[in-house]
């Protein structure tokens, strides 16, 4: 049988008893590829999963009888999710992004900060951003797949594009939230999400984009504000592949899921703090 524990729990937990079994973590959010375990699970609600192959097939996966020591923390936890997560009761804010006024004149920003998760649910919340899509950029692989992204070897990076309307909120203001909502100085990772695909990048759409992320990347390490060099790789934009359709607006579809829950929600709070006057109205004022 196959049973899933939220991310980070592995450490609290020890194994008594005779029931022997194998675990395999998959670094990928939302899916578990063949590997040790008897078969594929595809899940969308969860962050990095755990496959367990249990010797007794019959054994049935049950939290309070099994021998194991939990902490109260683990207990916390078990409490707030499951498999089948119900949607964020909070309504999204990019929830009509698809349906850009016509006669609006927009351009176009790509962002990657590592997980694209956390990117979207950040930028979704702009005023003037009209549409953020999750995809894959930089790499050399036609429309590739989450799976294959994860290999680290396609070059493509985990990204946003961003369409926004620049009577609204100009580059530089995106680029301004860009620089502060992740770690520019950690090479090929953000917290525990580590690979070339959360590689901090700019892919630039023109000279002027290039100039102005050039321009900042320059002004924060002589400011020394990181303590560390910049590592941001500033990119000409050159494909961009939309990721699979249940990565899309998934903060807003997934809040409670672990991932979102311990990662998405703590740094998307202290972004609506920094930047409460640039927040869409239906979000501000709930603020």
């Amino acid at each position: 049988m196959l049973a899933l524990i939220p991310p980070g729990i592995v450490q609290y937990l020890q194994a008594i008893g005779e029931h022997k079994f194998h675990m395999k973590q998959e670094s990928v959010k939302g899916v578990i590829k063949k590997s040790n375990c008897r078969k594929s699970y595809k899940c969308a609600n969860w962050g990095s999963l755990i496959c367990m192959k249990f010797d007794n097939q019959q054994m049935k996966y049950n939290i309070y009888n099994m021998r194991i020591v939990l902490t109260s923390t683990l207990i916390i936890v078990a409490s707030l999710v499951s498999c089948a997560q119900k949607a964020n009761s909070k309504k999204s804010a990019n929830m009509d992004q698809s349906k850009i006024p016509s006669g609006i004149k927009t351009d176009t920003a790509t962002f990657g900060t590592g997980c694209f998760w956390c990117t979207e649910a950040v930028f979704q919340e702009l005023e003037g951003v009209l549409k953020v899509t999750s995809g894959y950029s930089g790499g050399n692989v036609p429309n590739p797949t989450y799976e294959q992204v994860c290999t680290k070897t396609t070059g493509h990076a985990e990204v946003c594009q961003i369409i926004y309307d620049p009577a609204r909120i100009s580059y530089d203001e995106l680029l301004e939230v860009f620089w502060k909502v992740h770690d520019p100085t950690t090479l090929n990772r953000q917290g525990n999400d580590e690979g070339p695909q959360y590689r901090s990048v700019i892919f630039y759409h023109s000279d002027s984009q290039k100039a102005k992320a050039e321009h900042y990347k320059a002004e924060l390490d002589k400011s020394g504000a990181w303590g560390k060099p910049v590592v941001t790789a500033i990119e000409p934009f050159r494909n961009f592949y939309s990721a699979e359709d249940y990565h899309q607006n998934y903060y807003n579809n997934n809040g409670n899921a672990p991932y979102c829950y311990f990662v998405i929600r703590p740094k998307l709070e202290k972004f609506e703090k920094v930047f409460k006057n640039k927040l869409k109205t239906s979000i501000s004022q709930t603020k």
